[in-house]
């Protein structure tokens, strides 16, 4: 059992919060408990879980995903630069907002414009950031900018710049959903402030090393949420009176949610599978099929959830309104379309590991 599960500072530091906490506010607190710490820059998966299923449990999907972010995607990439950048954040002291999508540029970040003057006098950031978490709590943002022309892999670089910096425009993302994500669009009109994180050059290779991090961490989250709303709905059935008996007695009720169980259970099982050759060995096939299992788990699951809930569904705060939310499931991370084509390239590697004739045999 992870000590992060047992640990009196996640318990109590969580408990003692509002329910309706923003992810800056629960940031900070976990920092300050010495939990992010505990979690790592290169973290390991059951305390992860664990983490994030009890953030889930307490705050607004929003929360979640402002932590989410910042526990699995940032603090990598940080751990890459100077030490102080990376203490900052791990004790909560900073808020770092993940600012690699463009305007128009989606999942194809090698055809972002975002750009970086690299020179002796210093950095200089023009571009536009759209739809960063964190955007408008952070005290600094962690910017995928070029530093020169091309698609390649070596035209890219971090740069981390202060929100405060002159010439850094935040603008709330016009929406009424993730509640405590901060969620805005950013602004850097040359922007003369902020210091490169890593070598120059390496940015979309630190990147695609570790993007498989964030993808098991939306995998792990998809279970806590999918078994929170989950038990919502059996508690649901069970007390809700149909005949003479409860909706629960209702066969095709029951195969309908036993159905969601089995694919919950099945993404469970996958995390722990492959949790660690994600995270130790960047093995990006398997992150590849926990962000697409994720994905289409989380969309049955809730898809079923709202029709067994019928019009309690459309309360405030209630399972269509979370449907909604759990769309970024398909596309944080890379959209699915683009993930199956990566399960899809290493299709043959992903059989051969499935040949049980070829394994090792038990000692």
């Amino acid at each position: 059992m992870s000590d992060l599960l047992v640990a009196p500072s996640l318990t109590g530091v969580l408990d003692g919060l509002p329910a309706g906490s923003s992810g800056r506010d629960v940031w900070r607190a976990l920092g300050r408990a010495g939990v992010i710490e505990q979690v790592g820059s290169s973290p390991e998966p059951d305390r992860l879980a664990h983490l994030l299923a009890a953030v889930d449990r307490r705050f607004p999907v929003g929360t979640t995903l402002a932590v989410c972010v910042q526990v699995a995607t940032v603090l990598p990439i940080l751990a890459t630069g100077p030490a102080d950048v990376l203490r900052r954040a791990q004790t909560g002291i900073d808020t770092i907002a993940f600012a690699a999508t463009d305007v128009g540029s989606g999942s194809d970040l090698t055809a972002l414009r975002t750009g970086v003057r690299l020179g002796d006098d210093g950095i200089e950031v023009t571009g536009d950031k759209r739809w960063i978490t964190n955007a408008t709590t952070a005290d600094a943002f962690l910017v995928l900018a070029r530093h020169k022309a091309g698609r390649h892999f070596s035209s890219f670089t971090w740069v981390l710049v202060p929100a405060s910096a002159p010439g850094v425009t935040v603008t709330p993302a016009d929406t009424t959903l993730f509640e405590g994500s901060g969620v805005g669009h950013v602004r850097f009109d040359r922007v003369f402030s902020g210091q490169v994180i890593g070598r120059p050059g390496r940015g979309m290779t630190t990147f695609a090393r570790h993007i498989g991090t964030e993808r098991l961490a939306g995998g792990l989250w998809s279970v806590a949420l999918c078994r929170r709303v989950l038990a919502d709905t059996l508690q649901r059935l069970s007390t809700r009176s149909h005949g003479e008996n409860t909706l629960w007695h209702v066969d095709s009720v029951r195969q309908r949610f036993a159905e969601c169980l089995v694919r919950v259970r099945q993404l469970d099982a996958l995390t722990r599978e492959v949790g660690r050759r994600i995270v130790r060995d960047h093995d990006a096939a398997a992150a590849a099929l926990v962000k697409a299992a994720a994905a289409s788990t989380v969309d049955h699951v809730l898809a079923e959830c709202a029709h067994l809930q019928g019009a309690d569904g459309f309360s405030d705060g209630g399972v269509q309104e979370l449907r909604a939310q759990a769309g970024l499931f398909g596309v944080g991370g890379g959209v699915t379309e683009v993930v199956l084509s990566t399960v899809a390239d290493q299709a043959s590697a992903i059989l051969r590991g499935m040949d049980r004739e070829c394994s090792p045999e038990p000692g």
